[in-house]
């Protein structure tokens, strides 16, 4: 009976020329015949046609036009100032991490009343003789509703700070650099129990004016001034929620509004502004007045754009190429291109592949049988000691064309001997 060249599938032709000889090598038995390797009648047959066509590009082209229509009207419309809000920092009720409501509940418990005012007059109204005015910068307010708000107030702490509330209250200059961690430093008594503070911001006192938690070159964390009372610490990061039980920040917060029975802690917003401009001021009535004209100018050259170009959207021209490849085809030009590589061991690969599913489907055995247990398998089906096979069928790849003409001959006897096995146990009465 004539087998299937192994040889062939694998790739080679030349080595599917030479499978022919006896078994004797392999299994110390005479074989039959191999005979010629039988062709592969196969033909598959496959029609190329084109990608799909459709109106997936059109689509898309008005999709860019409406994305560029939409922009050129969010560009031309005449947006309202807005501006961003400014609570949740340091804010006495805040339970985000920016707030401040710890630092607030910790003044509590230490018998101050804390007061909470949203607007001027609110503090106004709260303000006593006893009470200590907080806020962070003040920056919605402008210099004059500042100097107006602290002037009734015999104590202020500004709890985070900026260049112009420096310069309204004449307490000194921004410092460049921050040190890792300082102690007070200074002769203040309300400092003495506070420790260590990581500062994010470093100032240079003004004359006059007491400088506390200083470095090495003379800046300081926190000023303090005795007339007016007024001190001032950038605690953004010293006195929020998600730091304040760092260091000595807990303590440090304590120092500055625990002097007196009462804080009035203002939280500055734009509502409470004196700043708002008219509600009729628009970005378009910010702008220079040619910007209006060149942004509807160049929306008209857009859209002149998007009529010229557009004209080019449509259907493509869809073509139907059959190609008929016959599967010998597809085989042998695999076997030149692994011929030419001088692969070896990638057709001895597939050469063994093909061969152990060949013969697991011929010995009854599952598709998924490992080359040893096909090698099992076929001996015992030959009578030949087990693991006699295991070297043809799982061993080392071949070094070169004569080792892999000489293992496609020895797998062709065995895919013979093995169906001429098969077939003589078949026809045993």
């Amino acid at each position: 009976m004539s087998p299937s060249a192994p040889a062939a599938r694998a790739g080679s032709p030349d080595a599917a020329a030479s499978a022919s000889g006896d078994l004797a090598g392999v299994t110390g038995t005479a074989a039959p015949d191999a005979g010629s390797a039988a062709s592969v009648p196969a033909i598959a047959a496959s029609t190329a046609v084109g990608p799909p066509r459709g109106r997936g590009r059109r689509l898309l082209g008005w999709l860019f036009v409406l994305l560029l229509l939409l922009g050129v009207a969010l560009v031309s419309l005449r947006f309202t100032a807005t501006a961003p809000t400014i609570g949740g920092m340091l804010n006495p009720d805040g339970r985000n991490p920016q707030g401040a409501r710890a630092l607030a509940e910790i003044l509590r418990q230490q018998d101050i009343e804390v007061t909470v005012a949203r607007t001027r007059a609110e503090v106004r109204d709260a303000l006593r003789p006893d009470s200590t005015l907080a806020m962070t910068d003040p920056y919605p307010l402008s210099d004059e509703a500042v100097q107006e708000l602290i002037q009734p107030a015999d104590r202020v702490v500004f709890l985070s700070t900026s260049a112009r509330l420096l310069e309204l209250t004449g307490l000194g200059e921004d410092a460049f650099g921050a040190p890792q961690t300082v102690d007070a430093g200074c002769d203040l008594a309300e400092f003495a129990r506070v420790g260590e503070i990581a500062p994010d911001r470093m100032f240079r006192p003004a004359p006059g004016v007491a400088g506390c938690f200083a470095d090495a070159d003379g800046d300081a964390a926190v000023l303090v001034a005795d007339d007016p009372r007024i001190a001032v610490v950038e605690g953004r990061r010293l006195f929020d929620n998600e730091h304040l039980a760092e260091n000595g920040n807990a303590a440090l917060g304590l120092a500055l509004l625990g002097q007196t029975g009462h804080v009035v802690w203002y939280v500055p917003s734009f509502e409470d502004s004196d700043r708002v401009g008219d509600p009729e001021e628009t970005l378009g009535s910010l702008t220079p007045e040619w910007v209006t004209p060149a942004i509807v100018l160049l929306a008209l050259a857009a859209l002149a754009a998007i009529a010229w170009r557009g004209r080019r959207f449509g259907p493509l021209v869809t073509e139907s190429l059959p190609v008929t490849v016959r599967a010998s085809e597809t085989m042998h030009g695999r076997a030149r291109l692994t011929a030419r590589a001088g692969d070896a061991a990638h057709a001895a690969e597939a050469i063994r592949t093909g061969t152990v599913l060949r013969l697991g489907r011929r010995l009854g055995l599952s598709a998924r049988a490992s080359a040893v247990e096909v090698a099992d398998a076929a001996s015992d089906r030959l009578r030949v000691p087990r693991g006699s096979l295991h070297q043809l069928l799982a061993g080392p790849p071949p070094a070169g064309d004569a080792d892999l003409v000489d293992l496609a001959r020895k797998l062709a006897e065995l895919e013979a001997a093995v169906d001429a096995a098969v077939h003589t146990e078949r026809n045993v009465p």
